[in-house]
């Protein structure tokens, strides 16, 4: 069975959601986040400490837009995601990468610097730099979405949609909702009414709790 280690509104939720899209069976080993803090034992699991984690067999795999895509070809049949004879490979595979190399990757520097260090080592000035980078970075976003589309592909729902609205979801969780643009907000807000991303909620609480871990706040 797959296993997926996960931490709460880590990145690792694309993961998580990727599987409840596909229906896969999956077994979710919830962590304290961050693990590599809260829990040493998991560097037996993966040397870096980082979440997310799929074992899949033989393989295993540490990056969260990429497991998307793998979940999507090797165990759902290509159901949500694009091939390279498709006329939108290349978006796919852009929007795919913009999600995590773009978009979450500044946010990350504001989660550590404005909330995680200890308050004599933060750096609010730094943490209110990147979050502006962050938005910044919104610009292609938001004007792909100005036709009002539900998901960044003409063909449909993919794992692009994933990788991106998981970096919205983690600018709810640094506190930005308010500040993200109105196209980009009212497409998150329609994309987190799937099914799919309700059931993964669910199971990350579920599992949370069963975990004995606190919920997560900033």
């Amino acid at each position: 069975m797959l296993q997926l280690w996960h931490c709460e509104n880590a990145r690792s939720f694309r993961a998580l959601w990727a599987l409840e899209e596909l229906g896969l069976d999956y077994e979710l080993k919830m962590l304290p986040f961050p693990p590599r803090a809260h829990d040493k034992s998991y560097f037996a699991e993966n040397p870096l400490g980082t979440i997310p984690l799929l074992v899949d067999g033989e393989t295993r795999m540490t990056e969260s837009s990429a497991i998307a895509h793998y979940l999507a070809t090797r165990h759902g049949n290509g159901r949500f995601a694009v091939g390279p004879d498709h006329t939108e490979y290349g978006a796919y595979l852009n929007w795919l990468h913009h999600g995590e190399a773009t978009l979450t990757f500044p946010q990350t520097l504001v989660l550590r610097y404005g909330f995680m260090e200890p308050p004599e080592r933060r750096l609010p000035q730094a943490a209110e730099d990147y979050a502006a980078w962050f938005l910044a970075r919104l610009r292609l976003l938001e004007g792909t979405l100005e036709d009002g589309r539900d998901f960044l592909l003409h063909s449909g729902f993919s794992m692009a949609d994933i990788s991106v609205g998981y970096a919205i979801q983690l600018a709810h969780t640094i506190r930005l909702r308010d500040r993200l643009p109105p196209n980009t907000l009212a497409w998150y807000d329609r994309l987190t009414t799937r099914e799919a991303h309700g059931r993964a909620r669910a199971a990350e609480q579920a599992a949370r709790d069963a975990a004995g871990i606190p919920p997560l706040r900033f």
